[in-house]
Formats: C-alpha cells, structure tokens, sequence
C-alpha cells in the first residue's frame, strides 16, 4: 500500500501546528504519511517576527499570547518550551484609553464590557454622570426578546442595548477594536464574545453573570481575570500561569521550534504556492507556482501555451490524498474557484481589513508621560489617526536597553481603511505626530520599523458563524479538503493552533480508521 500524501498550504502558524500534529501521530502510531508544507514566502511563520536590532528585542507580529484558552500552552508543553514563557511585568499591569486628548486609566476590573465593581465606574472621568448611571443601571435593563436572543447581533446594538451609548464609544469600541481592527457597527458578537451573550441568557445581566463567575471561581480556587488588571492566573495542564504570556527571546521561538520539528519529518517546499485545487478521482491535484509567478522546474510536469512564446504559462502539479488549506480565505477562495466555485464564492464572503505597525524606540527622556502602563487604546470618536500603543518594554523590560522605551503603534483597521494609502514615510510621520500629541514623545526616535499587513485581519460580521457552517458544510463533502486559520473560527495564536490541529486529526481520521486514532489534543 503506497504512503499517502497530504499537502499542508500555508506556513504560518495555522499550517504549522496541522503538519506538527500530523507527525505526532505518526509517533504515536507507526502509521506512515508523506507531509508537504507548501509557502510561497522564503520565511516560515506568517505574521511573527522577532527581530534583534542593536540591543532591541522587537515584534512585528503578536507579543504574546492568552493562555485561557489552553491549545497555546499546550502546544508549547509538547514543544518542550515550557521553561522559555514569560509572564509580563506585574507593576503595569493596566490599560489606558485616550479621552480629550488624555489617557485615562481603564476602570479597574472593567472586562471588555463588563464593569467587575462599581466604584472605579463611579470615580472615571471616561463617562459623564448619565454615562455612568445608565452603565450601572445593567442589572436592572431586561432581556432582548426570545427573537433577539436567538439571532446573532452586532456588537454596537448589543452593548447599546445592556450599557448605552457612552459605555459603547467610550470603552468597549476602543478595547474589542484594538483585538479586531473592526466596525463594531457590523462585528458579530456570537462569533467574537459568546460569553456575554451567555451571561445574558443565564443571569438575565452581565453583571451578576460576571459577579456569579468570580463567586465560581473563588470557589475552585482561581481568580477572576478582568482585562489588563488583578492577578489573573490560569490554570493549563497543571500548571499556573499569567492570563497573558511570552518567550523569553520573543515569540519567534515558538515558530522556530515549529519550524524545526516539521522540517524534520516533513518536505518544506519554500518559495512556491499553488495556482488552484482540482480532483481527480479520489485524490487532488495542486497546481504549483513559485513566488514570482514563474513554475520551479524541479516539479515540472505540463505546460500550457499561449498564442505566443511570450505568453507562455508553465504550471508544475501534485497529487495528494488530502490537502489543508491554511491561507486566508480570499488566497483559499483563488485556488478553488475552478473547481469548486460554490465554496470559492462562500470563502470570498469572509471580508478583511488592512492595518500597519509602527515600532519605535526612543530614550526615556524624550518621552514625558511615565508610560506606566502596558497600553493605550483610542476611541473611533477620538477622531485621531491611530488605533492603539502597546508599551512593549513595560510588559517585557528586557526587550531593550536600560533606559529606552518601544512602542508599538497601530494604524488602519476597519475604521480608517484610508490610511492605509499613505507612504511609509507618511505613516512614520502620522505616528510621530499622534505620538508627540497623546504622551509628549518628542525627537527621533532611535529606530522606526513600518510593518503592513495587508487584508491581514479576518471581519467578523454578524452571520459570521452561519456562513462559517456552509463552508463547513461544502468542505466536508469533499472528503479530502480541510480550510482552517484565523478567518473561521476565532484570531488569537490559541484559536490558530486548534483550528490546526483539529485539521490534522481530520486528515489522520480520514487517512485511517478511526479505531486506530490515539485520543485528539484536549
């Protein structure tokens, strides 16, 4: 019986964790699969990068991750990285959002939307008096009908309807579009923050579902964990750590160790991507390019001609037994549309918006408020050109020398698609103006990168789930085909590596029979 070929499409983190579950597989198994993990990019991992740069430690990508949901830590167990996490410095441990023109500190306890005790709401300059009476008057705000509960709603209308409109535009808009980089208007709350609807269903209130949680959890032992403030903890695998976590050398070394463990047991095919996707019988076929768009001629199998010799079009071909798609869907949309237009045409639903990072690192003297908190997010009402600034080297000082500062600056998003127009010269200056005007930071910076992820971010829009559920539905059809990344069910580096891994359990199960499949990751 010849090995079957499975081919792995992406190689960020997504594709990453479906070919190292693969390979775990075989370990636990003795069963044979021949894994090809195809990237068009001459780099593997997707949006990570940590880069050393004259005693700086800086992150292009995410800085760190969440570890309440337990797929991330997990991984790293198994990766043998367990003893490389850091937890952020604990003494700034806060969040600001700009209100006026001035940061203002995040009432203390405050989850996303959810005030944990009501005296910091009470004393915050954020709301007016209304504001803040019409946010305490929560508990007391009935139910959305049976239809409203049982219909997926945008984020704006629901947290209208539970805390107001000031609650709305003055702090949850700004903390859930620094995660989303979305129009709360259109972001669908079933497929974003479930729990609050949940509270809404059982407890008829988000504050006594949030009161009703922290009474559970003292009960077990653990703490609550409001966002950005208290302890935090969390309990995975047997182990505690903070809410938030890292490496010690930056998140690189989770994709590194990745990379390492995959290119040991499976072929790495860097620099080519695939043109579409067709079947052909039981297996399929992929249509290979390289990154410039000319085929490598080591996997050269046909050609077609066009009218002339300056047309001509070389395309090189595969076939596997399986292939998982791990590319954001309007890339996945592409390689289906000849044959298989109707979940080509579902995948391109899946909207996306463009956003940019710009890092940069400054003397302390240069800059004039204290920074003494991990970040700052801006209200859309705010009317400024930025959307948020993470303070790396609050959460983690050892990102660079003593007596510097990075900032990480966040522009673009759903909201100010516009932006993204400009030169990267222009979104430095954007940046250093913004700067200069919210914390006093003034001079040159002693160094400016200017990161840009284009289409990088997956909106959520209300009926997300249920256009989720169609793909879903068209993809298991095929027997052979699996989609997975941040643009289905969920963007943090945890929903990513699940979504992975459950693709490389759905091959191995397709591949054998399922009597012989070891029990899937927790």
């Amino acid at each position: 019986m010849s090995v079957p070929r499975v081919a792995i499409v992406g190689g960020g983190i997504t594709g990453l964790a479906a070919a190292h579950r693969l390979l775990e597989l075989q370990a636990v198994t003795g069963r044979k699969v021949e894994i090809v993990l195809i990237e068009p990019a001459q780099r593997l991992g997707g949006v990570f990068g940590t880069e050393f740069v004259d005693g700086y430690q800086l992150e292009t990508g995410a800085d760190m991750f969440i570890t309440d949901k337990p797929w991330g830590v997990d991984l790293v167990r198994r990766l043998g990285l367990e003893d490389r996490l850091v937890v952020p410095e604990p003494r700034f441990r806060k969040s600001m959002i700009l209100r006026n023109g001035r940061p203002v500190e995040t009432p203390e306890a405050f989850n996303l939307m959810v005030p944990g005790k009501l005296w910091p709401i009470i004393k915050t300059p954020l709301l007016s008096p209304w504001g803040k009476l019409r946010l305490m008057l929560e508990p007391f705000i009935p139910c959305g009908s049976a239809t409203t509960l049982a219909q997926d709603e945008s984020l704006a209308d629901f947290v209208r309807r539970r805390l107001g409109r000031e609650a709305m535009e003055r702090i949850v808009q700004p903390l859930v579009g620094g995660i989303y980089t979305a129009d709360p208007e259109k972001l669908s709350l079933d497929a974003t923050l479930p729990r609050f609807r949940a509270m809404e269903r059982e407890f008829g209130s988000l504050y006594r579902g949030m009161r009703a949680q922290q009474k559970r959890k003292k009960t077990v032992g653990g703490e609550s964990t409001p966002a950005g403030q208290g302890r935090g903890d969390v309990a995975v695998s047997g182990a505690r750590y903070g809410l938030f976590v890292s490496f010690q050398n930056g998140m690189s070394e989770l994709t590194d160790r990745l990379v390492e463990r995959v290119s040991a047991g499976a072929a790495v095919w860097q620099g080519r991507g695939v043109a579409r996707v067709e079947r052909e019988g039981t297996r399929y076929r992929l249509w290979l390019t390289s990154s410039n768009g000319v085929i490598d001629p080591t996997v050269q199998k046909d050609a077609k001609v066009g009218e002339s010799s300056r047309e001509a079009i070389t395309e090189a071909s595969e076939l596997f037994d399986a292939v998982v798609v791990a590319v954001p869907s309007h890339r996945a949309a592409t390689m289906f549309e000849v044959a298989f237009p109707e979940l080509a045409g579902e995948l391109q639903k899946i909207e996306y918006a463009s956003s940019a990072v710009v890092v940069t690192a400054h003397r302390d003297d240069q800059i004039e408020h204290p920074l003494d908190c991990y970040g700052l997010v801006v209200p859309q009402i705010e009317r400024r050109r930025i959307l948020a600034v993470s303070v790396l080297t609050k959460k983690f000082p050892q990102r660079g020398p003593a007596g510097r500062t990075v900032l990480r600056t966040f522009i673009g998003g759903a909201l100010q698609p516009e932006l993204m127009d400009l030169s990267d010269d222009e979104l430095r200056r954007v940046v250093r103006e913004e700067l200069a005007s919210i914390f006093g930071v003034h001079g040159e910076p002693e160094l400016c990168r200017v990161v840009r992820y284009s289409q990088g971010m997956p909106q959520y829009h209300v009926g997300h789930q249920v256009l989720v559920r169609r793909i879903e539905s068209l993809v298991a059809k095929e027997r052979g085909i699996w989609v997975c990344g941040k643009a289905y069910r969920g963007v943090g580096i945890p929903d990513c590596i699940h979504d992975g891994e459950q693709a490389g359990e759905g091959v191995w199960e397709t591949l054998f029979p399922a009597l012989e499949n070891p029990a899937p990751v927790a």
